[in-house]
């Protein structure tokens, strides 16, 4: 069994949380964030940490630590801010930001433009590489994911666009 929901999470300074009407959010320098609670789960702010513990002893402690991993990467985001760095691996694939759309080059008859969503933040130090950032940890990486599903890398000459630390596995070309 897991205990993540018995660890509390520390609030840094700077970082401001309020629970009002089954909704918490989490304000900070990054922006600010709302998450709906769950009715099995009962968060308490106290002492400058975050408390989790479940209503219900049976099965609300899974729950509790959900919410406690949930809570923690709210802090972490508006505080830090979240990352994801991709890579454009291929003749001709490129990518350069203008205004609030992304225009990427990647080996179709056509240019591929995505529309940057709120509250993130794309950066392209250089033609072939990408830095996605924003404060909403599961934002950054669906934002990531999309760019991605553009072109993910194929296997025989790993062409396409991946994550920096991603390895992708290579097949043999076929023999004569």
């Amino acid at each position: 069994m897991s205990r993540v929901a018995k660890a509390a999470v520390s609030i840094p300074s700077g970082v401001e949380i309020n629970i009002k009407d089954g909704v918490i959010s989490v304000k900070g320098a990054k922006g600010q964030l709302e998450q709906n609670l769950h009715n099995d789960v009962e968060i308490k702010v106290e002492d400058g940490e975050v408390t989790f513990a479940p209503k219900a002893e049976v099965k609300s402690w899974a729950m509790a630590g959900t919410y406690r991993a949930l809570v923690n990467n709210m802090v972490t985001g508006v505080s830090d801010g979240f990352e994801k760095k991709l890579k454009l691996v291929g003749v001709g694939y490129r990518a350069q930001v203008q205004g609030k759309k992304l225009n990427l080059s990647l080996g179709f008859s056509h240019p591929v433009e995505f529309e940057i969503p709120e509250g993130v933040t794309i950066e392209a130090p250089s033609q072939t590489d990408l830095v996605v950032k924003g404060a909403n940890k599961q934002v950054v990486g669906q934002v990531a994911a999309n760019i991605r599903a553009y072109r993910p890398p194929e296997p025989y000459k790993g062409k396409g666009v991946r994550y920096v630390d991603e390895y992708i596995v290579r097949k043999e070309a076929k023999k004569k």
